[in-house]
């Protein structure tokens, strides 16, 4: 046993002879798919789509031919499957805070919804111009200042949404254009209205209308223009002079001098903002090619005119400004315009809906934010309309909380004020949650839907006024709820979706 080992002759000790090696079996090799997915797996973890890895596997120059070869399977697209079915989904997220384009400060939409508030003071300065009979239980003047406010809010609304087209599409100087010329039409046509529904008011009364449609006009270049501030300066003098009659009545003259400085700075701001589409020699010319969808009365041959917003595109805006401008109008004035009351006007409620404004802008930009966090943390479709309709209900009940809060607070101040009962401040809320869903699908481009509803529902309970039927704050909550209802279903079923948030 301890014996040296025989070797054969002509060998030498320090050589053995050699061991034929065994081959290992193809069962037993790694799986080269294997091995690739192992060597890919992050970005196969971050793929959301099988499409991307068989464009990373193409980009490395492996033919079909190639594939079929090493892996076995058909082609890239096939490889490409395999290894996303073999990777568990593993999304990075990203370095720092997520982006957030709809993030916004509460402060600038607050003084939104103040400027929107302001130009109602200056019914207090102008109060010694309505002097004459009453018009239908209101007050001397009210129905051509009425007439000239909707005939204004249904053009504007169209301009604006006209103007804020030529924005998006990054053309400023085309957005001026269309101001420059659809402005001046506004104030137009605004006075004309008011004049034609003057009746035998006084003709001071008939130069206010015209002068509120003028400030409907150059308020409209302001704010699209994003000139909020510039505005709130031009209206302090005026504001602070009604605050201030309302303690103690300022003489006729000095108020009319207040409204009329406050018209001129606005009127001169919103020019101004205007004027670089003046400079060339073409600028209403160009205006009018901005404004409308076709050149100068369709002169241009189609190849040469301009490629613009569809003008047929800003309609539902300007009847959605028509709308709930009517459903504004008689919540305020609904009990008189019907005849059961001679000298109470619902004025708290018109007040807190405008100043409501401001907050409920800022609310919808915190909805658009929390539906983006929603897409970023849902798995499922499920989870991600669940999300959706908790945050709608987030938001509109903060909106709801403000606008009572704003009504109680303008009810207490305002003198004479009807006293709330269970009824208006029901259709005041209501109408909230019209006016805050409208806004809401109209943000989201659904403004189509928002319109008909919103429409349908002025229409009723015009003719619910028209005929008398029934209690006018009971009619008013009846046709709001409806519209409520159904405009939450519609906010419901389109935002439940994700591919309306893009």
């Amino acid at each position: 046993m301890s014996g040296s080992v025989w070797l054969p002759p002509g060998s030498r000790p320090d050589t053995l002879p050699g061991i034929p090696r065994q081959r290992t079996p193809s069962w037993a090799r790694p799986d080269p798919v294997d091995e690739l997915a192992a060597r890919l797996e992050e970005f196969i973890a971050a793929a959301v789509h099988p499409d991307e890895i068989a464009a990373l596997l193409e980009s490395d120059g492996l033919s079909d031919d190639q594939i079929r070869e090493r892996y076995g399977v058909k082609n890239s697209f096939a490889l490409a499957e395999t290894l996303y079915e073999r990777v568990e989904r593993r999304y990075p997220e990203p370095d720092g805070p997520a982006p957030d384009p709809w993030q916004t400060g509460l402060l600038g939409c607050l003084l939104r919804g103040v400027v929107f508030a302001l130009p109602g003071l200056a019914y207090v300065l102008g109060a010694p111009l309505f002097t004459g009979p009453g018009d239908h239980g209101l007050p001397a003047g009210t129905v051509p200042l009425l007439a000239g406010a909707l005939c204004g809010w249904t053009w504007n609304q169209g301009l604006a949404h006209r103007a804020y087209a030529w924005l998006g599409l990054g053309d400023r100087p085309a957005a001026r254009r269309a101001l420059l010329l659809g402005a001046p039409a506004g104030a137009l046509l605004g006075s004309l209205v008011a004049v034609s529904f003057a009746g035998g008011a006084a003709p001071a009364v008939v130069a206010f209308a015209a002068g509120q449609s003028c400030y409907l006009a150059a308020a409209t270049v302001l704010l699209v223009m994003g000139r909020e501030r510039l505005l709130l300066l031009a209206l302090a003098p005026m504001a602070t002079g009604a605050v201030v009659s309302l303690a103690d009545p300022l003489p006729e003259t000095a108020g009319l001098a207040l409204l009329l400085g406050s018209l001129a700075a606005v009127g001169v701001l919103g020019l101004r903002e205007v004027a670089p589409a003046l400079k060339g020699g073409q600028g209403w010319t160009a205006g009018l090619v901005a404004l409308l969808p076709f050149g100068a009365f369709g002169t241009l041959p189609a190849h040469r005119r301009p490629a613009g917003p569809r003008l047929t595109g800003s309609l539902p805006y300007a009847l959605f400004g028509l709308a709930t401008g009517v459903l504004v109008l008689y919540a305020a004035l609904g009990d008189v315009l019907a005849g059961e009351s001679a000298g109470a006007v619902a004025a708290p409620a018109a007040v807190a809906l405008t100043l409501s404004m401001g907050p409920a802008e800022w609310l919808l930009y915190r909805f658009r934010s929390g539906s983006l966090a929603g897409l970023r943390s849902s798995s499922t479709a499920r989870d991600f309309r669940r999300t959706t309709v908790r945050t709608v209900v987030r938001c509109l009940a903060a909106y709801l909380a403000v606008l009572l809060a704003l009504s109680l607070a303008a009810s207490a101040l305002w003198p004479h004020a009807p006293v709330p009962d269970g009824v208006r401040p029901a259709g005041l809320l209501l109408l909230g949650v019209v006016l805050w869903t409208g806004l809401l699908l109209q943000s989201f481009g659904a403004v189509t839907g928002a319109t008909a509803v919103c429409c349908a529902a002025a229409l009723v309970q015009t003719l619910l006024l028209v005929t008398r039927t029934g209690d006018p704050h009971v009619a008013g909550a009846v046709v709001y709820g409806t519209a409520a209802a159904v405009q939450a279903a519609l906010v419901c079923h389109l935002l439940g979706r994700a591919t309306a948030h893009r």
